[in-house]
């Protein structure tokens, strides 16, 4: 094995059972043996190198072109071991405080989102195929933290739960018109349409989504009251009663967070009442991983609440609430990565080994993150005056309880399932 790779292991993995067989088909132990034993093997010096020098983009890299593979446990069991050493007091070299210090320096240049630039981040990962992100994802298509009320709950349940929980913070009521800033497959839009009779603009960015959220409102026959184009928010001028974003603004970039809000606050008219539901981290400012900022999220990044408030603020907007849902998105994550492992060879007849090896990586990454690591998900309830919403938040639950019953009344537990397409072979991955 590398010796500096070897020296990081022994120093990092305290507790745990980890083997670990190296290029030369070495075994080696780690940890204090205790836990779930996962056996990682690398099957190239080259990855051994790399790895040592740069963990966080080489291990998953690695990973995608075949040359470190896990061969008892999996990639979630793996980055379980390694992120509650990392969590230990000490643990952490001083070189790797170093270099996220680095990270964090230059994050601003990495982020240079321009309405340009957003379209073609936006299309490198939502356009990829449909038939692709319906093999994981619930029936309607839902790409963002669900809500579990229960943890028993079915995906579809607890994307259901969300979407009721987001309409209730924005205390809904007929009539109103919305706007949804990054609307996806139109989910969040045609509900507010359908459910509250509302006039709704959704915008995106991706043709692919655009494509699917005209179609899915021309079918339920919401065409008239649910309304999608390809564009940039920024490039919005008429005003609404409600504004929702849900999963968007993570692709904003900390260079832009004064031009969104200020933006919001021309877009909201002045009793109106904004709901914006993002991942972020409960620890301080910090820098996209750099796995996720090359192949998955290119421009995206995940903010503290700190670096969010004073531009809420400064747009002369007044946060109304804030929640912070924990292991909400873990739970979402182990459900999307399971659905994604059980179809995963319809995902490869789609795209290739290497693209679902990436996935993998990408999708159990991200729910460690939520189990282990500072990842959360925030919502800021937002208005333009402080007398707009109730002194309390019983409305809230209320409207929840009163949805709920609607849509059970109307048998609707859970959107209906669709067809499952048959797979075609696209690009392959890059």
């Amino acid at each position: 094995m590398n010796p500096l790779l070897r020296r990081i292991l022994e120093r990092l993995i305290r507790t745990g059972n980890l083997r670990i067989t190296g290029a030369s088909g070495k075994i080696y132990q780690f940890g204090d043996g205790s836990g779930e034993a996962v056996h990682v093997r690398f099957n190239t010096a080259h990855a051994e190198r790399a790895v040592a020098l740069h963990p966080t983009l080489a291990l998953p890299e690695a990973y995608m072109d075949g040359e470190v593979d896990v061969v008892e446990g999996d990639v979630l069991s793996f980055l379980h071991i390694a992120y509650e050493n990392m969590g230990m007091e000490g643990i952490n070299p001083r070189w790797t405080r170093t270099v996220e210090a680095m990270r964090v320096a230059v994050r601003g240049l990495q982020q240079i989102n321009t309405a340009s630039r957003a379209k073609r981040n936006v299309q490198r990962h939502y356009d990829l195929s449909g038939e692709m992100y319906k093999l994981f994802l619930d029936a309607d298509l839902q790409y963002s933290c669900a809500y579990f009320e229960r943890p028993d709950m079915t995906l579809e349940e607890a994307q259901l739960a969300k979407k009721r929980h987001i309409a209730s913070k924005l205390k809904m009521k007929p009539g109103l018109t919305a706007l949804d800033i990054g609307s996806g497959w139109g989910g969040m839009a045609l509900y507010l349409a359908r459910n509250f009779d509302a006039d709704v603009l959704g915008v995106t960015l991706s043709t692919e989504q655009h494509a699917v959220s005209v179609d899915r409102a021309r079918a339920e026959g919401l065409e008239n009251r649910a309304h999608f184009e390809i564009k940039d928010y920024r490039n919005l001028s008429e005003r609404f009663d409600r504004i929702v974003s849900v999963g968007m603004f993570e692709h904003v970039g900390v260079n832009y967070y004064k031009t969104f809000f200020e933006k919001c606050a021309t877009l909201l008219k002045p009793d109106g009442v904004m709901l914006l539901h993002t991942i972020g981290r409960s620890g301080p400012p910090s820098a996209t991983n750099p796995f996720i900022r090359k192949y998955i999220f290119p421009g995206g990044y995940i903010p503290a609440m700190s670096e969010v408030l004073p531009h809420i603020e400064r747009a002369g907007l007044v946060v109304t609430d804030v929640e912070v849902l924990r292991l909400h998105y873990a739970e979402t994550l182990k459900a999307w990565r399971e659905r994604f492992m059980a179809n995963r060879d319809r995902a490869k007849a789609i795209y290739d080994e290497r693209f679902c090896r990436m996935w993998e990586f990408y999708l159990a990454g991200s729910e460690a993150a939520f189990r282990w690591q500072d990842m959360v998900n925030f919502q800021f309830q937002i208005t333009r005056k402080n007398d707009v919403l109730p002194m309390t938040r019983d409305y809230i639950g209320k409207t929840e309880k009163a949805l709920a019953m609607h849509e059970m009344a109307h048998g609707v537990t859970a959107p209906p399932e669709p067809a499952r397409p048959r797979t075609r072979k696209v690009a392959k991955s890059k």
